[in-house]
Parts: structure tokens; sequence; C-alpha cells
């Protein structure tokens, strides 16, 4: 079995930084490193012979740990958690007793913490020319968590351009896990607004939330809203130009085989499909992304990218009606997600006429 390119960066507090680069036979490479478990670029070979790196990130993975970078903490390309989204209050009670987590979003615990999973130093395992296996051993008290919690996730990508991630996770003590990961997708090589990008998300309701974007537990239909995208339409359609979307999406069904997602550019003439294991969409527009240089020297800024975040219901440890997000020992947590990339339209589901009227 080849081997994946596997390059030293540098040494963060000690511990060795890597690049890999996981490939295919049709040219599409993707740069991967173990910190964070961070995606740096997904890079395809279009049918015109140009390369189109769809996600946002750096060149170097010492970008990543730069002040200006951190400062703004866009989390490109970055694994999240424990727990992803917000946690009220940084407070939740299991089993009687209650635990208060980093608050670093406010009076809000967002993505893990100060230092999440976003910021670790993730040990190499296995890995090929298309695979790669990351694990890292978050501590009892972790930025508040209980619980000695051992994470893998793997990569991997296919020879028709699917890249998908799968996490496992088990912990000696009961403790609240809900892991995602924090790909800006950008169709069209990173350039320019990606409000003009279609997108539709099989949701019929999302997730009230307060006005510090923290989920209450009551659902709200998207009928006759502008968070509806059942059907394909224009991402910046309905938004608001100023703040865009940062929104969890309820799936109608939860299905892996299934699109929960899809997205298309008609200037690249990429789709983007994302299937899950997981009953949420938190769809993330960019408003936050701050002005900075990314790969190949692109200008970042609000909106350059948007995120399809998948994931269990944010805050439910705080919300008994939503599902459990309470790993406890002896068992094992699961999350799969796959991005899919096609040059066509792989369900033939849209009518490009109609589309290219509106």
């Amino acid at each position: 079995m080849r081997k994946a390119d596997k390059q030293f960066c540098f040494s963060y507090f000690g511990e060795d930084i890597y690049l890999f680069r996981l490939t295919n036979s049709k040219g599409t490479e993707v740069c991967i490193s173990n910190y964070g478990a961070t995606i740096l670029s997904f890079t395809l070979l279009q049918k015109n012979g140009s390369r189109n790196n769809i996600v946002l990130g750096f060149d170097k993975v010492e970008d990543y740990s730069a002040d200006n970078y951190l400062n703004a903490n866009p989390y490109f390309g970055a694994a999240i958690g424990r727990y992803g989204n917000r946690i009220k209050c940084g407070t939740f009670t299991l089993d009687g007793i209650e635990f208060s987590l980093a608050k670093n979003l406010g009076a809000d615990h967002l993505h893990g913490g100060n230092t999440g999973l976003d910021k670790r130093v993730w040990k190499c395992g296995d890995y090929s020319s298309n695979v790669l296996v990351l694990s890292y051993f978050s501590p009892d008290g972790e930025e508040g968590y209980p619980g000695n919690l051992f994470i893998t996730l793997q990569f991997e990508l296919s020879e028709e351009n699917d890249l998908s991630y799968t996490y496992s996770a088990i912990s000696d003590k009961s403790t609240p896990v809900n892991l995602t990961h924090h790909t800006y997708f950008n169709l069209d090589n990173g350039e320019g607004n990606v409000g003009n990008t279609l997108l539709k998300i099989n949701a019929s309701s999302i997730l009230e939330q307060d006005k510090h974007l923290t989920v209450t537990g009551r659902l709200t239909e998207v009928k006759n809203s502008f968070y509806d995208f059942r059907q394909l339409k224009r991402i910046n359609a309905d938004w608001n130009p100023k703040s865009g979307y940062d929104q969890s999406f309820v799936l109608d069904s939860v299905n892996p085989s299934i699109a929960a997602a899809e997205a298309y550019s008609e200037k690249s003439g990429l789709w983007l499909q994302v299937l899950t294991t997981e009953p949420i969409v938190h769809l993330y527009t960019g408003g936050g992304i701050p002005t900075i240089t990314g790969s190949n020297n692109k200008q970042y800024g609000a909106f350059s990218g948007f995120c399809l975040e998948t994931q269990v219901h944010p805050n439910a440890i705080n919300i008994p009606s939503f599902p459990n997000t309470i790993l406890r020992p002896g068992q094992t947590y699961h999350q799969r997600t796959t991005y899919r990339v096609r040059e066509e339209n792989p369900v033939n589901t849209f009518n490009f006429l109609s589309l290219r009227s509106k």
C-alpha cells in the first residue's frame, strides 16, 4: 500500500507537527495536519485542466498558530470538540453533579473551550495514500469536562472524490460528547463571496436561538421564512447582508446514504453533497471571517466561505427533550460525515433552466 506524503513542519511545545497529503488517481489532493486535525486544502483537478481548492485555509501549518489568526479564530478546517457549538452559560448537570466549562464566548462555552480539539496536537496513526488516522487523548478535567476521553478520527479520500471523516470515542466516565468538523467551503477556488452559491438543506425546521445564538429547546418551521432551503436557492437570496446565517437546521431524516445538504457553483460547475449520521446541519456563512491572506495569496474576509457542520443538537446537554449526547463508560461514540464532490449533478434533481432564470 502506497504511503501518503508526510512532511515534518515544526515542533509545538515539544510535539512534532506534520502535514499529510492524501491523493487519488483523478489528481485530487487533500492536505491534513495533526495540529487540530486540520484540513488545509481539498484540491480537485477539473475537466478544463484547472485546479480548484474548494476549502479555506493556509499554505503553511504554522499560520494556524499565528496570533493574527488566533485572535479571530474562525476555526478554518479544524476538528471541533469535545462539544460542538454553544453550551449555554458554560455549565451542565450530569448525574446530579454540576460542571463548569471554559467560557470562551461571553458567558457561554463554544466549540470545546479555550483550547479545544482545534488547538491540540493529535497523534499520527496509520496512513496510506488515501487514508489518515489521528487520535487524541483528552484527560479528565480538560476544559472542565469529566472523564478521560480517547478520540480517533479517520480521514479517507475515495477514487470518486468523496472525502469522509469518521470519529469514534470512548470514556472512563460519563461525559458529554458532540464532535464535528469546521470546514469552510468555497467552490470557486477560494475566490470571492459565497452568496451566489446555490444551496439546499433537507430540513423543515430550525432550532430557535436566543440573542446570543444559543438554542432554547424550541423548534421553528422554515416554511415562509428566509431559513427555507428545502429547494435549491442562492445563499444570499434571503439573508441578512450584514450577518448572513449562523443557524442549526434539523434534518427531516437521518440517512447517511442520502444527502443532508448540497451546494452548487455555476462558476466552477462543482456540486457538493454532505452525507452524515448526524441529525443537525449547522449553516454558518462566515460573517466573522477576518480580513486575512489564505492559501495561494487569496484574500479572505466576511462570507468568503460557508460551513455545513454536522452534529447533534447544540446545548442538548441542558435540554432533556433533545437527543442524548452523554457518552457512558462501555459505550462508543460514532460520527461519520462525507463530502461528495462532482462536476455533474450527482442525483439529477434540479432543473438547470429554471435555476438560471432566477
